[in-house]
């Protein structure tokens, strides 16, 4: 052993020992990185001074600064002499705001009031979440994202180019914050439903972490969006002198794949170093990235500095194997693939899988109390059978088995439409997870005769092919059942496979809808108004996420998905249900996500897949000390004085 673990040593997990865990001998109470984790303070001491205050988001408060505070960080005379609360401030946005004419110019206003101030910019999210998000997040973001060279304005998150590939580690280490907790990912082959945009596909990891912020209270500092550029196959984005990627085709095969492989290590590595002079064979620098606590203490000539290290593991570790990294807007092709082979190894998720299949079943066991039977009782059709249908569908199999029915049965009861028509047993190039949901049918072409032949209780649009459901199919749903379930979930709004007024006009409002980007109202000719469920992966995500950062845990099963939209079902009532509504209103989605949070946590607990011990006795106290306030902080200096005579000057 001694000889083993001479210079730049690298140690292996010991298995039932998580990097991150505390073995019984290592301090009780670390300073950062466990549950001893403190709220936002109250007064926050600063060495930077003059415009390195103003000029940076994470500290800026405008004209909210107090004289004190200007006369102490250098700041008076830089900015006007006038003194406003959070509360004007936000007055001023929102008035200015409102002048604006088209959504793309309201999602430049808010991005560059997040450059300029967070706290405000949070501020302003907090206070209507529901009027916002659909300008930081579906639809306006996809319309953002298409002209991302036009509306960029000063860089947000990391660029990692594949001629970066064997130097990710260092490109992570430019990043400025120091303690990052979940990174949101993309390569923009497939932004939303609008293909490939390539290096402008950064508004989405950027939008999907103001979410994490404004709905699930995770700390923006914490957060950091990526965007993996290898190129795109979009021509006109090729020949556009605005666009801010690499100019040439994708990037495929094993290169691609190595530059993944790297940055998910580079991510999750954590590198110690540590110094002990006259120590044997452990004299000089020894190296750990993942770190086998246990055996680094039965190697004797280590104890003196093992607890400093330990000490480092919780108070100055960026990243770590509990990094979580959540996946999005990945082609089919690299997906499913991609998760298959992280998913286990790391702690991360695919939004576009997960996530869509959380909050659609969530909807779905929703709808259950307005049709009044079992899911067992429903047969499914979905229009596309992509990364959005496999994962709702998969999901929708767990529940199944949940409630007794085999996993043979539960699949009978999905049939998927793709581009070739009804996925059925015999047909060829059919991948592994559409090989699953195939029927033993003969082969039909369209959608509408495939709903005619089945008739489905609940049809699924996640193809982003607008106007797939047909006045014809609504009727035909309308007429096998009194209350059919119509999801029309592509995004943005321009894809969805029927308007929400549509739905409601053929079905004569018995349709159960849901989608996946926002629709107002509709007032049928009789009177009746409903208002339509939005299934916005916003109600999974961020909750999940702050559970996840919660406990340290060291990856996410299916079961955490689950569980997610049994609580987001739960969070509807009655009252909402007869209004048409399927989930909880927006207006309280940080309460859904803190109650989502307490149960990943809970769930993570028991199931033996949380890091950080104690286990809180409390954990929803817990969790809400972990939640981010846009409150200001004072930056006023500590000050006070001495009894006058121990200030008497010494004279000769």
């Amino acid at each position: 052993m001694g000889a083993a673990l001479g210079t730049s040593a690298r140690l292996v997990l010991r298995p039932g020992l998580a990097c991150g865990a505390v073995p019984r001998w290592a301090p009780s109470a670390p300073a950062r990185g466990c549950h001893s984790k403190p709220g936002p303070a109250r007064s926050v001491p600063l060495k930077k001074r003059g415009y390195d205050v103003t000029r940076n988001p994470h500290l800026n408060k405008g004209m909210a600064f107090t004289l004190e505070e200007r006369l102490q960080l250098g700041i008076h005379g830089l900015i006007p002499p006038c003194f406003l609360s959070q509360d004007v401030q936000l007055l001023r946005i929102m008035r200015y705001y409102e002048r604006q004419q088209s959504d793309l110019d309201k999602y430049i206003i808010l991005m560059t009031l997040q450059d300029r101030n967070e706290k405000l910019f949070y501020r302003v999210l907090t206070s209507d979440v529901e009027k916002f998000m659909p300008i930081v997040y579906t639809p306006t973001v996809g319309l953002a994202c298409q002209h991302y060279g036009l509306t960029f304005r000063r860089p947000r998150g990391l660029f990692i180019t594949i001629h970066d590939k064997g130097h990710l580690a260092t490109m992570l280490n430019s990043w400025p914050e120091d303690d990052i907790k979940a990174v949101v990912v993309t390569d923009g082959e497939r932004i939303l439903g609008l293909g490939d945009l390539g290096c402008y596909g950064m508004g989405i990891p950027v939008g999907k972490l103001a979410l994490y912020t404004a709905c699930g209270g995770v700390n923006p500092q914490q957060c950091l969006p990526v965007l993996l550029d290898v190129g795109t196959n979009n021509e006109e984005l090729l020949r556009d002198p605005l666009y801010i990627g690499l100019k040439h085709q994708r990037v495929r095969g094993k290169e691609y794949d190595d530059l993944l492989d790297e940055f998910m290590q580079a991510v999750t590595d954590k590198w110690f170093a540590a110094v002990a002079p006259g120590k044997g064979d452990c004299a000089g620098e020894v190296r750990w990235d993942v770190c086998d606590w246990a055996l680094l203490w039965r190697h004797c000539s280590l104890r003196s500095f093992v607890p400093a290290v330990i000490a480092q593991q919780y108070c100055g570790a960026r990243f770590g194997i509990n990094c979580l990294i959540q996946f999005e807007d990945f082609a089919n092709a690299n997906a499913f693939r991609l998760l298959n082979k992280y998913r286990n190894k790391y702690c991360m998720f695919n939004d576009d899988i997960q996530g869509t299949a959380s909050v659609a079943v969530a909807g779905i066991l929703a709808a259950l109390r307005i049709t009044k039977n079992k899911l067992s009782n429903h047969v499914f059709v979905f229009q596309g059978a992509g990364e959005a249908a496999m994962g709702i569908a998969h999901l929708l199999v767990m529940a199944l088995e949940k409630q007794g029915v085999s996993k043979a049965e539960a699949t009978r009861k999905i049939w998927m439409v793709d581009s070739k028509g009804l996925i059925v047993k015999g047909r060829t190039h059919l991948n592994h997870e559409k090989e699953m949901f195939a029927q033993e049918h003969p082969e039909v072409n369209s959608l509408e005769e495939v709903v005619r032949l089945v008739k489905p209780t609940a049809i699924i649009g996640v193809a982003a092919i607008a106007g797939a459901f047909t006045e014809q199919i609504l009727r035909d749903m309308a007429s096998f059942h009194e209350r059919p379930i119509i999801f029309a979930l592509s995004n943005p709004t321009s894809k969805a496979e029927c308007t929400a007024e549509k739905c409601y006009r053929v079905t004569e409002g018995r349709g159960i809808f849901a989608s996946g980007s926002p629709f107002k109202s509709v007032t049928l000719e009789d009177g009746r108004t409903f208002i339509p469920g939005q299934g916005n992966n916003a109600y999974v995500f961020p909750g999940v996420a702050l559970g996840v950062i919660a406990g340290g845990i060291r990856h996410i099963p299916d079961e955490i998905f689950l569980l997610t939209a049994e609580q987001i079902a739960q969070e509807v009532s009655e009252q909402h249900l007869s209004q048409g509504r399927l989930y909880p209103p927006l207006s309280t989605i940080r309460d859904v996500s803190l109650r989502i949070a307490i149960k990943v946590l809970d769930f993570a607990y028991k199931h033996n897949l949380a890091s950080y011990y104690p286990e809180p006795k409390d954990k929803e106290a817990f969790v809400r000390s972990l939640v981010y306030t846009p409150d200001y902080d004072s930056f006023t200096l500590d000050s006070y004085t001495w009894p006058k005579e121990a200030m008497n000057v010494q004279t000769i």
